[in-house]
């Protein structure tokens, strides 16, 4: 079945989610309702009572929809391959208002992973804001955090936030610049 934005949907039971762009955890409960405003990357922006939220794509079901599935890791892979899928998974975080994902907006700065003792990896990341005012800060290092630790093997996931240097469009991909017009 072909889903659109602003599908309404009800809360079929209690679901942990986060105010957008305040960054605060609530707990949703079963039978409100509302509509889906954006559904990329596996996470969800919907609007209910006048406030919009962010869910998970792990809590999917509590909104109809299918519960996304964490990434998989062949057991040889290597750091560079672990990095490769660090990538991937910035992919799927997206600014609740802005459809692009934060890879193809150009605010990841770097991504480094390290072996650890014990065979489990940390990443490190830098990334940036569109804007340093941008209320969205705390959600997207959150959303990048929590995409990145579902990866097998990565034990810490360090976010660092930056503005420098400062954001710029140039910095978008091409493909960014034509979907948002500033080309």
């Amino acid at each position: 079945m072909l889903r659109q934005e602003n599908e309404p949907f009800v809360v079929s039971r209690d679901v942990q989610a986060v105010i957008v762009p305040a960054g605060q955890q609530v707990n949703l409960k079963a039978g409100q309702a509302g509509y889906i405003t954006q559904a990329l990357g596996g996470s969800f922006t919907v609007y209910i009572d006048g406030n919009l939220f962010r869910i998970s794509g792990e809590d999917a079901d509590a909104i109809g929809r299918e519960v996304v599935k964490p990434p998989e890791l062949a057991p040889d892979a290597s750091e560079e391959d672990v990095r490769k899928l660090a990538w991937d998974q910035m992919r799927t975080c997206y600014d609740p208002e802005i459809p692009i994902n934060i890879v193809d907006l150009g605010l990841v700065y770097e991504c480094d992973v390290k072996a650890n003792e014990d065979a489990t990896r940390t990443v490190e990341v830098k990334i940036t804001l569109t804007a340093p005012g941008c209320g969205m800060g705390d959600i997207l290092v959150d959303d990048v955090r929590d995409k990145i630790a579902r990866i097998p093997t990565v034990r810490e996931v360090k976010v660092e936030l930056t503005f420098d240097p400062p954001w710029n469009q140039s910095m978008m991909t091409e493909a960014a610049r034509l979907q948002t017009g500033m080309f």
